[in-house]
Protein backbone atom coordinates (compact mmCIF):
# COMPACT_ATOMS: atom_id res chain seq x y z
CA UNK A 1 0.00 0.00 0.00
CA UNK A 2 1.28 3.19 -1.10
CA UNK A 3 -0.38 5.95 0.67
CA UNK A 4 -2.90 8.82 -0.70
CA UNK A 5 -1.11 12.52 -0.32
CA UNK A 6 -3.19 14.73 0.89
CA UNK A 7 -2.25 18.30 -1.06
CA UNK A 8 -1.94 21.43 1.08
CA UNK A 9 -1.07 23.86 -1.76
CA UNK A 10 -4.46 22.86 -4.25
CA UNK A 11 -6.64 22.53 -1.22
CA UNK A 12 -5.06 26.13 0.22
CA UNK A 13 -5.74 27.40 -3.44
CA UNK A 14 -9.11 26.57 -3.58
CA UNK A 15 -9.36 28.14 0.00
CA UNK A 16 -8.03 31.24 -1.24
CA UNK A 17 -9.86 31.19 -4.40
CA UNK A 18 -13.34 31.20 -1.94
CA UNK A 19 -11.85 33.80 0.00
CA UNK A 20 -11.25 35.76 -2.99
CA UNK A 21 -15.11 35.56 -3.56
CA UNK A 22 -16.08 36.68 -0.72
CA UNK A 23 -13.56 39.74 -0.37
CA UNK A 24 -14.81 40.96 -3.65
CA UNK A 25 -18.75 40.95 -1.45
CA UNK A 26 -17.78 42.75 0.77
CA UNK A 27 -16.16 45.04 -1.53
CA UNK A 28 -19.26 45.75 -3.19
CA UNK A 29 -21.13 46.96 -0.20
CA UNK A 30 -17.77 49.11 0.93
CA UNK A 31 -16.24 47.23 2.90
CA UNK A 32 -12.35 46.33 2.59
CA UNK A 33 -11.46 43.58 4.62
CA UNK A 34 -8.30 44.47 6.67
CA UNK A 35 -5.71 42.58 8.57
CA UNK A 36 -3.31 44.27 10.98
CA UNK A 37 0.13 42.00 10.75
CA UNK A 38 2.91 43.16 13.66
CA UNK A 39 6.28 41.48 13.26
CA UNK A 40 8.59 42.52 16.78
CA UNK A 41 12.23 42.04 15.52
CA UNK A 42 13.94 40.32 13.21
CA UNK A 43 13.82 36.74 13.47
CA UNK A 44 14.60 35.05 10.05
CA UNK A 45 11.99 32.69 10.19
CA UNK A 46 9.34 35.19 11.46
CA UNK A 47 10.35 37.66 8.35
CA UNK A 48 9.59 35.06 6.02
CA UNK A 49 6.45 33.68 7.37
CA UNK A 50 4.94 37.40 7.64
CA UNK A 51 5.86 37.92 3.69
CA UNK A 52 3.58 34.92 2.54
CA UNK A 53 1.12 36.00 4.85
CA UNK A 54 0.58 39.33 3.49
CA UNK A 55 0.91 38.17 -0.41
CA UNK A 56 -1.37 35.41 0.50
CA UNK A 57 -3.78 38.62 1.98
CA UNK A 58 -2.91 40.61 -0.86
CA UNK A 59 -3.50 37.97 -4.03
CA UNK A 60 -7.39 37.74 -2.24
CA UNK A 61 -8.13 41.58 -2.37
CA UNK A 62 -8.21 41.54 1.35
CA UNK A 63 -5.46 44.31 2.60
CA UNK A 64 -2.62 43.87 4.58
CA UNK A 65 -0.75 46.09 6.24
CA UNK A 66 2.55 44.67 7.88
CA UNK A 67 4.40 46.71 10.82
CA UNK A 68 7.90 46.23 11.02
CA UNK A 69 8.93 47.61 15.10
CA UNK A 70 12.58 46.94 16.82
CA UNK A 71 13.15 44.27 19.00
CA UNK A 72 14.13 47.47 21.62
CA UNK A 73 10.04 48.03 21.61
CA UNK A 74 8.47 47.95 25.07
CA UNK A 75 6.03 46.04 26.64
CA UNK A 76 3.79 48.76 27.20
CA UNK A 77 4.22 50.75 23.61
CA UNK A 78 2.90 47.09 21.73
CA UNK A 79 0.10 46.96 23.72
CA UNK A 80 -1.01 50.50 23.24
CA UNK A 81 -0.48 50.06 19.70
CA UNK A 82 -2.61 47.10 19.41
CA UNK A 83 -5.28 48.77 21.60
CA UNK A 84 -5.06 50.87 18.97
CA UNK A 85 -5.52 48.44 15.70
CA UNK A 86 -8.23 47.62 18.33
CA UNK A 87 -10.14 50.64 18.31
CA UNK A 88 -10.07 51.71 14.44
CA UNK A 89 -12.95 49.55 12.57
CA UNK A 90 -10.82 49.63 9.52
CA UNK A 91 -9.07 46.91 10.86
CA UNK A 92 -10.91 43.70 11.05
CA UNK A 93 -7.81 40.85 11.92
CA UNK A 94 -5.04 42.08 14.58
CA UNK A 95 -2.05 38.72 13.80
CA UNK A 96 1.44 39.38 16.33
CA UNK A 97 3.84 37.25 15.07
CA UNK A 98 5.66 35.37 17.72
CA UNK A 99 7.63 34.64 18.82
CA UNK A 100 8.35 37.66 20.83
CA UNK A 101 11.60 39.05 22.21
CA UNK A 102 12.28 37.78 25.70
CA UNK A 103 11.26 41.08 27.74
CA UNK A 104 7.75 40.61 26.82
CA UNK A 105 4.87 38.69 28.34
CA UNK A 106 3.83 37.02 25.40
CA UNK A 107 0.58 35.75 27.50
CA UNK A 108 -0.52 39.04 27.79
CA UNK A 109 0.29 40.35 24.38
CA UNK A 110 -1.75 37.66 23.05
CA UNK A 111 -5.03 38.91 25.57
CA UNK A 112 -5.06 41.97 24.40
CA UNK A 113 -5.99 41.54 21.11
CA UNK A 114 -10.09 41.79 20.73
CA UNK A 115 -11.40 38.88 20.38
CA UNK A 116 -12.79 39.91 17.64
CA UNK A 117 -10.29 40.89 15.92
CA UNK A 118 -7.94 37.44 16.72
CA UNK A 119 -7.43 36.21 13.63
CA UNK A 120 -4.72 33.40 14.79
CA UNK A 121 -7.36 32.36 17.53
CA UNK A 122 -5.26 32.37 20.37
CA UNK A 123 -7.31 34.06 22.65
CA UNK A 124 -8.30 32.95 26.06
CA UNK A 125 -11.98 33.62 24.61
CA UNK A 126 -11.30 32.22 21.48
CA UNK A 127 -10.00 29.04 23.40
CA UNK A 128 -13.24 29.54 25.51
CA UNK A 129 -15.38 29.28 22.38
CA UNK A 130 -13.88 25.81 20.97
CA UNK A 131 -14.18 24.34 24.43
CA UNK A 132 -17.96 25.23 24.39
CA UNK A 133 -18.84 24.87 20.92
CA UNK A 134 -19.43 28.76 20.87
CA UNK A 135 -18.95 30.89 17.49
CA UNK A 136 -15.21 32.40 17.49
CA UNK A 137 -12.18 32.00 15.74
CA UNK A 138 -10.19 28.92 15.41
CA UNK A 139 -6.00 28.38 15.92
CA UNK A 140 -5.08 28.35 11.85
CA UNK A 141 -2.78 25.05 11.86
CA UNK A 142 -5.92 22.68 13.38
CA UNK A 143 -8.60 24.43 11.20
CA UNK A 144 -6.53 23.68 8.34
CA UNK A 145 -5.63 20.33 9.45
CA UNK A 146 -9.73 19.38 9.93
CA UNK A 147 -10.29 21.40 6.41
CA UNK A 148 -7.32 18.74 4.82
CA UNK A 149 -9.76 15.31 6.64
CA UNK A 150 -12.52 17.00 5.10
CA UNK A 151 -11.22 17.31 1.73
CA UNK A 152 -10.75 13.63 1.47
CA UNK A 153 -14.61 13.24 2.74
CA UNK A 154 -12.99 11.43 5.66
CA UNK A 155 -15.78 10.93 8.06
CA UNK A 156 -14.75 11.32 11.78
CA UNK A 157 -17.69 9.45 13.37
CA UNK A 158 -16.66 7.41 15.54
CA UNK A 159 -13.21 6.91 14.66
CA UNK A 160 -10.09 7.01 17.08
CA UNK A 161 -7.98 9.95 16.08
CA UNK A 162 -4.52 10.32 18.60
CA UNK A 163 -2.91 13.62 18.76
CA UNK A 164 0.90 13.57 19.36
CA UNK A 165 1.38 17.35 20.83
CA UNK A 166 -0.54 19.32 23.81
CA UNK A 167 0.52 22.95 22.55
CA UNK A 168 -2.31 25.54 23.29
CA UNK A 169 -1.71 26.19 19.72
CA UNK A 170 -1.87 23.52 17.65
CA UNK A 171 -2.63 20.02 20.33
CA UNK A 172 -4.87 20.71 22.73
CA UNK A 173 -7.39 22.81 20.10
CA UNK A 174 -7.00 19.96 17.60
CA UNK A 175 -8.44 17.55 20.31
CA UNK A 176 -11.47 19.34 20.50
CA UNK A 177 -11.69 20.33 17.14
CA UNK A 178 -11.83 16.05 16.29
CA UNK A 179 -13.90 16.03 19.78
CA UNK A 180 -16.53 18.57 17.88
CA UNK A 181 -16.78 16.07 14.61
CA UNK A 182 -17.86 13.01 17.12
CA UNK A 183 -14.16 11.08 17.17
CA UNK A 184 -13.07 9.28 19.98
CA UNK A 185 -9.43 11.09 20.75
CA UNK A 186 -6.56 10.31 22.53
CA UNK A 187 -4.08 13.33 23.56
CA UNK A 188 0.09 12.03 23.48
CA UNK A 189 3.08 13.95 24.85
CA UNK A 190 6.45 13.51 25.68
CA UNK A 191 5.44 11.79 28.69
CA UNK A 192 3.32 9.27 27.14
CA UNK A 193 4.92 5.40 27.80
CA UNK A 194 4.53 3.00 24.82
CA UNK A 195 3.69 5.60 22.20
CA UNK A 196 3.44 3.40 19.20
CA UNK A 197 0.60 1.03 20.96
CA UNK A 198 -1.35 3.56 21.29
CA UNK A 199 -1.05 5.24 17.52
CA UNK A 200 -1.49 1.58 16.32
CA UNK A 201 -5.28 1.54 17.45
CA UNK A 202 -5.69 4.97 15.93
CA UNK A 203 -7.48 5.99 12.58
CA UNK A 204 -6.21 9.01 12.63
CA UNK A 205 -3.32 10.46 13.67
CA UNK A 206 -1.91 14.29 13.78
CA UNK A 207 2.28 14.17 14.34
CA UNK A 208 2.32 18.16 15.98
CA UNK A 209 5.65 17.90 18.26
CA UNK A 210 8.62 19.54 16.43
CA UNK A 211 10.48 16.22 16.61
CA UNK A 212 11.82 14.40 13.70
CA UNK A 213 10.58 10.47 12.89
CA UNK A 214 8.33 10.71 15.86
CA UNK A 215 6.19 8.45 14.20
CA UNK A 216 7.41 5.61 12.04
CA UNK A 217 6.14 3.05 10.04
CA UNK A 218 5.78 0.43 12.57
CA UNK A 219 3.53 2.60 14.24
CA UNK A 220 0.74 3.30 12.23
CA UNK A 221 -2.15 0.93 12.10
CA UNK A 222 -2.76 0.06 8.12
CA UNK A 223 -4.40 2.18 5.56
CA UNK A 224 -4.58 5.31 8.75
CA UNK A 225 -4.74 8.74 7.73
CA UNK A 226 -1.90 10.84 9.03
CA UNK A 227 -1.16 14.77 9.21
CA UNK A 228 1.95 15.97 9.56
CA UNK A 229 2.44 19.44 10.95
CA UNK A 230 6.11 19.59 12.73
CA UNK A 231 8.17 21.99 10.73
CA UNK A 232 11.89 20.09 11.18
CA UNK A 233 15.40 20.41 8.95
CA UNK A 234 17.33 16.68 7.87
CA UNK A 235 20.47 16.28 7.93
CA UNK A 236 21.05 17.75 4.75
CA UNK A 237 19.23 20.61 5.85
CA UNK A 238 15.91 20.30 4.26
CA UNK A 239 12.46 20.51 5.25
CA UNK A 240 10.72 17.66 6.92
CA UNK A 241 7.84 16.84 9.48
CA UNK A 242 7.47 14.84 12.65
CA UNK A 243 7.03 11.54 10.43
CA UNK A 244 8.89 9.48 8.96
CA UNK A 245 7.62 9.69 5.36
CA UNK A 246 9.17 7.17 3.27
CA UNK A 247 8.06 4.99 5.85
CA UNK A 248 4.38 5.62 6.98
CA UNK A 249 3.25 6.32 3.52
CA UNK A 250 3.82 2.85 2.77
CA UNK A 251 1.51 1.75 5.64
CA UNK A 252 -0.81 4.44 5.80
CA UNK A 253 -3.95 4.94 3.70
CA UNK A 254 -3.72 9.01 3.54
CA UNK A 255 -0.60 11.20 4.36
CA UNK A 256 0.29 14.70 4.27
CA UNK A 257 3.65 15.98 2.81
CA UNK A 258 6.25 18.23 4.11
CA UNK A 259 6.55 20.78 2.87
CA UNK A 260 3.44 21.81 0.79
CA UNK A 261 0.79 20.14 3.21
CA UNK A 262 -0.58 21.96 6.48
CA UNK A 263 1.80 24.82 6.21
CA UNK A 264 0.16 26.13 3.56
CA UNK A 265 -3.29 25.52 4.79
CA UNK A 266 -2.46 27.16 7.99
CA UNK A 267 -2.15 30.26 5.84
CA UNK A 268 -5.39 29.83 3.38
CA UNK A 269 -7.43 29.82 7.10
CA UNK A 270 -5.74 32.70 8.39
CA UNK A 271 -7.52 34.01 5.61
CA UNK A 272 -10.52 32.63 6.67
CA UNK A 273 -10.73 33.89 10.29
CA UNK A 274 -10.10 37.25 8.52
CA UNK A 275 -13.01 37.35 6.26
CA UNK A 276 -15.08 35.79 8.27
CA UNK A 277 -14.01 38.87 10.69
CA UNK A 278 -14.83 41.38 8.68
CA UNK A 279 -18.33 39.82 7.70
CA UNK A 280 -19.45 39.74 11.17
CA UNK A 281 -18.26 43.35 11.64
CA UNK A 282 -20.16 43.96 8.32
CA UNK A 283 -23.59 43.04 9.63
Amino acid sequence: MTAKLIDGNALAAQIRAEVAGRTAALKARGVQPHLAIILVGEDPASQVYVKHKAADSEQTGLKASLERLPATLSEADLLARIRALNEDPSVHGILVQLPLPKHMDTHKVIETISPAKDVDGFHVASAGALMVGQPGFWPCTPYGCLKMLESIGYDLKGKHAVVIGRSNIVGKPMAMMLLGRDATVTVCHSRTKDLGAITRQADVVVAAVGKRNVLTADMIKPGAVVIDVGMNRNDEGKLCGDVDFAGVKEVAGWITPVPGGVGPMTRAMLLVNTIEAAERSAQ
